[in-house]
């Protein structure tokens, strides 16, 4: 018996004019819907008078759901999938089922459609050449250490950061951006996007920490930050080499393995230096 297909399926973030002839006829002619919560998605569903059934996919039962859907898919049931809104398996469970579906050989498909991270790019104003999702950051009291360990390693990011937050969680976010990143950067946030009362926000991390410190965040957000700057960290780097003389430089990459004309080279290169520069003071200091 041939197997069925898994379609991902990109439903609307907001408004219901978003959602695809292509999605509204999978979804229709499924065996299944796959709805990370079956409450929600009704609404959908009975707005477009769908009657397909559903079953519930989601974070909690993802591991033993997935094996229960591919055995589905395997005698030859088609499966859609869908998330509460956007695109299946962005910050979502569903790349639990797409991982247990190719591993079985069963044909998924995505129909592509809405995604709040990338509709908050377009509007940001910023670089959108290059950029990195990292969606929703650990929270202190989930894994504190993680936490820290993300936001260190996007103080250095050159490109364009993209993060979702939790109304709740906001402040505390953008007070822990400030602080890592040590500058402060052009931000945009977006809440109700594709809504009647979709809001797009521009200023800088310290703009947006004084107009949340008066009120209250209300909705869900999508933060878009711009990335570090590459002059920037370059100026750092060459500052944090010329708290060193020329001979602790060279000690410090001879101990790290370099060839002493590597070494050279290397220095030249941190400090912006002419090789034989840098050599006459290396030979100067052995004489």
């Amino acid at each position: 018996m041939e197997s069925g297909t898994l379609s991902l399926c990109a439903t609307p973030i907001g408004n219901l004019e978003d959602i695809s002839f292509r999605v509204l006829r999978t979804l229709k002619e499924a065996d299944c819907i796959a709805a990370e919560d079956t409450r929600n998605s009704i609404k959908l569903l009975n707005h477009f008078e769908i009657k397909t059934p559903m079953t519930a996919y989601h974070e909690f039962n993802k591991v033993e759901k997935a094996r229960e859907l591919v055995s589905r898919l395997l005698k030859g049931e088609n499966i859609a999938l869908i998330t509460d809104a956007g695109t299946p398996c962005i910050s979502d469970p569903g790349e639990e089922l797409v991982r247990q579906a190719i591993d079985a050989g069963i044909r998924v498909e995505s129909l592509p459609g809405p995604a709040a991270f990338v509709t908050a790019l377009t509007l940001s104003a910023l670089s959108t050449r290059r950029f990195v999702f990292e969606a929703f950051l650990p929270t202190e009291k989930s894994n504190k250490k993680e936490r820290k360990a993300i936001l260190e390693s996007l103080s250095t990011e050159e490109r364009t950061i993209i993060l979702y937050e939790a109304p709740h969680h906001l402040k505390k976010t953008l007070e822990d951006l400030r602080e890592t990143f040590q500058e402060n950067r052009a931000l945009s946030l977006a809440r109700e996007l594709t809504k009647k009362h979709e809001e797009v926000l521009y200023f800088s991390l310290d703009d947006a920490i004084r107009k949340y410190r008066e009120e209250e965040p209300r909705g869900e957000y999508v933060l878009v930050l711009a990335g570090a700057s590459r002059e920037k960290k370059k100026e750092e780097a060459q500052a944090k080499w010329e708290e060193l003389s020329i001979e602790e430089h060279f000690s410090y990459y001879l101990n790290e393995g370099y060839s002493e004309k590597d070494a050279l080279k290397q220095i030249a290169k941190d400090r912006g230096m002419g090789k034989r520069d840098v050599y006459k003071i290396i030979k100067g200091a052995v004489k």
